[in-house]
């Protein structure tokens, strides 16, 4: 019997035979591995609760000829926070859609492991008052990890430059109705300023304009490539303490979030299932403009 040790997270789990699951797990040493978890779905299995979703475990595995099977499993986190708000549960379930399109199989998948781990950390240590009142915050840092999970990938938005003529775009506040263009196949920003007039039914322009940010919603997305989101607040509280009759700033998250979720699923081929969750998620929730 041939069996080998590995870390994993269990990105996805359906039920496989009479009393077995399917598990697909993200592992540190060995990327993407299926295998079968014998017995879980009977009441007394000690493998139950450590085949959940989201659940890092120490394995023992047996390896078959086209799927390996769990032998043991010791639990090193659970991220039980996660599933105590319906917002939080669902960004995680939208990065790991993510992650599943990402990972290789039988390869090394350390940096994308560690990646995973930082975010669903981040997702899950928000005060559930502030992901119930306030979505827009959980929908801050999923942009974020999708961002990061964009960049470990290499096709990452450009947020600083044009795409079309590489200058340097800086959000322009003097202009209340100033923006910029976002554009799927350029790759990021787009200046309108700068760029040819477009013909209107030539869809196939590399320039073609799929969106538009204000100058609030360019600084967000700019903070995007920032290690963390503290940066955001730090400028978000100077701003509002100059615009004291500004609308809550957290609310751009959402339309910033939209953007980047057409971007991922136009580069990585991909239709997010979670988003449409997301989106009831954020649109049945009051957002708290005291935020």
């Amino acid at each position: 019997m041939k069996t080998y040790k590995a870390t994993g997270i269990n990105l996805k789990s359906i039920p496989f035979g009479e009393s077995d699951r399917l598990v697909t797990i993200l592992t540190r040493e060995f990327g993407l591995v299926r295998a079968v978890a014998p017995g879980v779905r009977q009441p007394k299995s000690k493998l139950g609760a450590r085949c959940g979703l989201f659940v890092v475990n120490d394995l023992l595995l047996y390896e078959g000829r086209s799927l390996d099977k769990i032998v043991q499993a010791e639990t090193r986190n659970s991220y039980a926070g996660l599933s105590q708000n319906l917002g939080k549960l669902t960004a995680a379930q939208y990065l790991a859609e993510i992650v599943l399109c990402q990972a290789l199989d039988r390869q090394p998948q350390a940096e994308l492991f560690v990646l995973f781990e930082e975010h669903l950390q981040r997702i899950e240590q928000i005060p559930g008052a502030i992901a119930r009142d306030c979505p827009a915050r959980v929908v801050a840092h999923l942009a974020q990890g999708v961002y990061h999970l964009l960049a470990l990938a290499g096709v990452a938005p450009q947020v600083h430059y044009c795409c079309t003529t590489r200058t340097a775009i800086a959000p322009n506040f003097s202009h209340p109705q100033w923006q910029v263009g976002f554009s799927h196949r350029a790759g990021g920003l787009v200046s309108l300023s700068e760029i040819a007039p477009r013909q209107p039914l030539d869809p196939y322009r590399s320039d073609k304009i799929d969106g538009y940010l204000d100058a609030i919603g360019l600084v967000a997305f700019q903070h995007l490539s920032a290690p963390e989101l503290s940066a955001w607040d730090s400028w978000g509280e100077k701003y509002r303490q100059s615009n004291p009759n500004e609308p809550t700033l957290d609310t751009v998250w959402v339309s910033v979030e939209q953007l980047l979720r057409n971007y991922a699923q136009y580069h990585l081929g991909i239709s997010i299932r979670s988003a449409a969750l997301m989106d009831t998620y954020t649109n049945s929730a009051v957002f708290n403009s005291s935020r």
